[in-house]
């Protein structure tokens, strides 16, 4: 027959259970129930500085007297931390930078002077409660930096006539910079316009037109901004004018034939008559003269001219793009043309050639003789009288 059970023993176990509670609880409020958590109670929001300028970051604690505040700081993609401060004491070792205590408001306050570029990034109030438990609160530093243009932005380029071209330019700087493009002597733009904001500058086609100097300017309201300058240049095939398509002399004098060529890369030029390539030579000379890395003027001189040399002459240009050619017809004259035969007029040929300045001098010395004794005759005439 089972024992009935004991009314003593029943409290024991409820007594127990009871303890069990109280243990359970103790550990869940741990050994100083009646402490709060510590918390940040003010932080200073974001700041914005020059450089050379001052800042102050006030971090304010509350229930945190047995426990550690530090001031750290971290850069913006959180891969370098600098410990600066713990407790009231600076950790680092720069005299820029100051921390203040407040026991009355337990408020640590971060100074910065004379902020440089690198003082930039992310400062953290953080309270530790333990190994693996902290309470942190941000104040993001911003320095307002001037735009400087980026190496990797585009200085020159070079592209055929008819293709797409592209720009490109980037700045770093704070605030963000815009970057605006335009053209020297502010031309108008391939894409329209006398300016256009962008970091790529895009042309779909280009023409020949669209070569010269490109202003990348980058620019946040700080300092004067950054320029750089890129050069576009563009291939294209030779263009042949020529200013005066027929031209006439007479026998024996000097006479320039001209044409004016445009072309990128330079072309090789040369003068062609009846097919035969022309040099210099004591009936020929050839000169070339580059205004600009695009334009050539090319002069073929004909010296003396004889029946034999009247007719067509060819200017042929030719780069690796295509050729081209201008077509000058050289005619016989009875009059002399100046220029290029202005004093330089001769009869015959060879050693006996008589220079016109030369057959005039006698001309003129007769005609002053006789006006002087002309004049004479009149004053004598007068005086008889």
């Amino acid at each position: 027959m089972r024992k009935p059970r004991s009314p003593m023993s029943s409290a024991h176990r409820n007594a127990g259970a009871l303890l069990l509670l109280g243990v359970v609880l103790a550990i869940a409020v741990g050994p100083a129930s009646g402490q709060r958590t510590p918390t940040i109670s003010y932080i200073t929001q974001e700041q914005i500085k020059d450089i050379g300028g001052t800042v102050d970051m006030e971090c304010s604690v509350q229930y945190a007297s047995d426990y550690s505040v530090h001031w750290i700081k971290t850069s913006n993609d959180r891969s370098d931390v600098v410990f600066l401060s713990t407790g009231s004491s600076l950790v680092l070792k720069d005299s820029r930078f100051s921390l203040r205590y407040d026991l009355s408001s337990t408020s640590y306050t971060l100074q910065i002077k004379d902020i440089q570029e690198t003082d930039a990034g992310i400062y953290q109030c953080q309270v530790v409660l333990s190994v693996t438990n902290k309470i942190t609160a941000e104040v993001p530093l911003r320095v307002r930096r001037p735009p400087i243009i980026s190496d990797n932005s585009t200085q020159s380029i070079v592209v055929s006539e008819g293709q797409p071209a592209q720009m490109e330019c980037y700045a770093s700087g704070y605030p963000v910079p815009q970057i605006t493009w335009r053209r020297e002597n502010n031309a108008i733009l391939p894409t329209g316009g006398a300016t256009y904001s962008g970091n790529v500058l895009n042309i779909n086609t280009v023409r020949k037109e669209d070569r010269g100097t490109y202003y990348c300017v980058a620019d946040n309201g700080v300092s004067r901004g950054d320029r750089r300058n890129v050069n576009l240049e563009v291939e294209f095939a030779p263009v042949v004018t020529v200013p005066r398509p027929r031209v006439e002399q007479a026998l024996q004098y000097d006479m320039d034939l001209e044409c004016h060529i445009e072309a990128y890369p330079p072309p090789a030029i040369r003068w062609l008559k009846d097919s035969v390539q022309l040099s210099s030579n004591q009936h020929y000379s050839l000169s070339q003269f580059a205004t600009a890395d695009e334009f050539t003027d090319s002069t073929l001189r004909v010296i003396t001219a004889e029946k034999r040399q009247y007719g067509q002459y060819i200017c042929q240009a030719t780069n690796k793009l295509g050729d081209a050619e201008g077509r000058v017809e050289f005619t016989e004259s009875v009059i002399p043309v100046c220029p290029p035969a202005c004093g330089q007029a001769r009869y015959g040929g060879g050693a006996s050639a008589v220079s016109v300045s030369f057959l005039l001098l006698p001309v003129a010395t007769l005609l002053t003789i006789v006006a002087t004794a002309a004049a004479t005759a009149t004053v004598r005439f007068t005086n008889r009288s």
